[in-house]
């Protein structure tokens, strides 16, 4: 039936036009006829909403099957002792059955029956495959194995963070990952193999930095060397926690020990020597002078891809870089200001050496330095979470805490990061930060960044949407770079709404890396599509912030590994500040700044063209509201 007829057959006033009837026969008032037509419209509105969500939670659990780590980062225990295939094979798998589940969704699915919010899903649910389509003919261009992230990395992080040993059961999943590792690692090998066969490697410096990370994994005990390796340390605390803790008893917690060191010799150990290997062959493959991407094979559009991906927008490379430089100078003049509140004698230029030198601004490399910034953060993050219910409706549940990066993976000047906690809330969401370098953690910044990784930041967001009930599941778990990134970066200049950064070096700053993040515009664009080297981003990126040498070093090397990701902080932070003007300026006084920032929340992570649709449907509804 089509579709204008099968919604006219519940709209008692077009009965007619569908049936053969003349429309003006009906009998009685027209008003009951009209209450009837909408109620009914009304009935078929959530009859078709409310199966479109029981789809679409029936395939997520479907996409869930093809990834038992996300299963575990959900904080359940199904697949418990297996982990993803990463072949392409796999891949193509994955996308072939996406691209089946969009055709259902086509097919069986009236989209102008849905609710606004359940037109949103629909579309994203397409998205996803819009996305895969492109960024399928550039699958093997991803540096699979690098400085700022790899499964040489992720792998053991997920064991040791994310998998909870709770009974026997669970120990066994971990001593069968640890097997599973081997086999996954040795997949992302072969991947990066058949890249490198086409030309496409990382530079030299992510290289060297894989093979000191992967080192690390593999020394210590049972390997050999001095102390314990990091996954043998947690597989026999988690152990030794279950026999404390009366879940086994000494002679299966004897054997557990035993089956981990078996799994980790025997199998994991060969294939992170098997990396290793091929990484110390193929070093003298890279090149020592970093390039951008503009140098691969079909560099020029891999690049758009990876920043259509990233913004979420069909901004060029072109405009990106112009609108980075117009914030560059913008936010120069506010550093001016307080260069001069602060009655400092000398250029801005000089004001950056003196915050980036100065002893004052640094905790000393120490245990108790180290201490001493975690808490610090964690006394910002409780003020702010103080200040949050005059700002927001929703408000987390999740709680947030603050620990330093494990040692295997930790990096000189790297940048502080946020790990998502469960949604049932049975693991935390953790801000890490950095610590083995503190003359990479200016004091001046320790204060924005907590509220950018934790509250009123990406603790904040991530948590909201993994709580949301009313959408489906899939949803909840969505990621959006220009949208959390743009979120995480808003929310530092908020948290200066909110009463935040009394002290002028921290709202100095705030302003550092808030200039971080349009630099970042000019240089991951100067990088990638105009030939920029990596010594030109150093010197534009020093000129034009106080951050130490070290940050700067490590920020640019991120940028060359990760071709457009970090386009997104700025570009999805101004389209949240132009949606929040344009809001306030439509409604005047009834604006509600609470009401904005749970319209920006409340839906989720989204691109942002959506995000602006859901923002003008609130003001709207305000605007209906004001007029009765």
């Amino acid at each position: 039936m089509p579709t204008t007829c099968r919604i006219a057959l519940f709209l008692a006033a077009a009965v007619a036009g569908c049936a053969g009837g003349p429309i003006g026969a009906q009998e009685g008032p027209a008003a009951p006829a009209a209450a009837q037509a909408q109620s009914s419209r009304a009935e078929l509105v959530e009859r078709e909403t409310r199966r479109l969500n029981e789809w679409l939670d029936a395939r997520y659990e479907e996409q869930l099957d093809f990834s038992p780590i996300q299963k575990t980062m959900l904080g359940r225990k199904d697949d418990y002792g297996e982990l993803d295939d990463l072949s392409e094979a796999a891949e193509d798998e994955q996308l072939e059955w996406l691209r089946r589940s969009v055709r259902d969704l086509e097919r069986s699915f009236d989209y102008e029956l849905l609710t606004p919010a359940a037109q949103i899903s629909y579309e994203l649910w397409a998205y996803q495959l819009e996305r895969a389509e492109a960024a399928r003919p550039f699958r093997r261009h991803e540096y699979l194995f690098n400085q700022m992230r790899g499964w040489h990395t992720s792998l053991p992080q997920i064991l040791i963070a994310f998998h909870r040993v709770d009974e026997d059961a669970d120990a066994e999943a971990y001593v069968s990952r640890l097997g599973e590792a081997a086999r996954a690692l040795r997949q992302a090998l072969e991947r990066a193999k058949l890249a490198a066969a086409e030309g496409i490697r990382p530079p030299r410096f992510a290289y060297r930095a894989v093979l000191e990370q992967s080192r690390a994994v593999v020394s210590g005990a049972p390997f050999g060397g001095d102390g314990d390796s990091p996954l043998w340390a947690d597989a026999t605390s988690k152990i030794d926690a279950l026999l404390e803790a009366g879940e086994i008893g000494a002679e299966r917690a004897a054997a557990l020990r035993a089956a981990a060191r078996s799994a980790l010799t025997g199998k994991l150990k060969p294939a992170y020597d098997e990396l290793i290997a091929w990484l110390e062959q193929d070093l003298e493959n890279t090149d020592e002078a970093a390039a951008g991407v503009w140098q691969l094979p079909e560099g020029e559009a891999y690049y758009e891809e990876r920043l259509a991906s990233s913004t979420t927008t069909d901004l060029t490379a072109e405009e990106i870089h112009r609108i980075g430089l117009a914030e560059v100078a913008r936010i120069r003049t506010e550093m001016e200001s307080i260069k001069e509140q602060v009655g400092f004698d000398g250029t801005l230029e000089e004001f950056f050496t003196f915050v980036r030198e100065d002893p004052r601004f640094y905790f000393p490399s120490t245990d108790e330095g180290r201490e001493a910034y975690l808490e610090a953060a964690r006394e910002y993050l409780a003020y702010i979470e103080g200040q949050l219910p005059e700002w927001f409706g929703l408000l987390p549940r999740a709680d947030l805490v603050v620990r330093r990066v494990e040692a295997f993976r930790e990096q000189p000047g790297a940048a502080q990061h946020y790990v998502q906690g469960s949604p049932d809330g049975s693991r935390p969401g953790v801000y890490y930060a950095h610590l083995i370098d503190m003359g990479a953690m200016p004091k001046p910044q320790m204060e924005v960044i907590a509220y950018h990784e934790g509250i009123p930041g990406h603790h904040m967001q991530i948590s909201i949407a993994q709580e949301l009930t009313g959408v489906p599941m899939f949803r909840t778990q969505a990621f959006f770079n220009a949208y959390t990134e743009g979120w995480g970066l808003y929310a530092e200049l908020l948290a200066k709404e909110m009463g935040a950064y009394r002290d002028p070096y921290s709202d100095f700053g705030r302003l550092t890396t808030e200039i971080w993040r349009a630099i970042r515009l000019v240089v991951d664009t100067g990088l990638h599509a105009k030939g920029w080297s990596e010594e030109q981003a150093v010197e534009y990126f020093t000129a034009n912030s106080p951050a130490a040498e070290g940050q700067i070093r490590s920020e640019v090397q991120r940028y060359l590994v990760m071709p457009g990701q970090a386009t997104g902080y700025k570009i999805g932070m101004l389209e949240i500040l132009r949606l929040r003007d344009g809001a306030r300026a439509a409604l005047g006084d009834a604006f509600d700044i609470r009401g904005f920032h749970d319209a920006v929340l409340g839906g989720g992570a989204l691109p942002l063209p959506i995000l602006e649709r859901r923002i003008d449907a609130w003001v709207d509804a305000r605007r209906r509201t004001k007029s009765r």
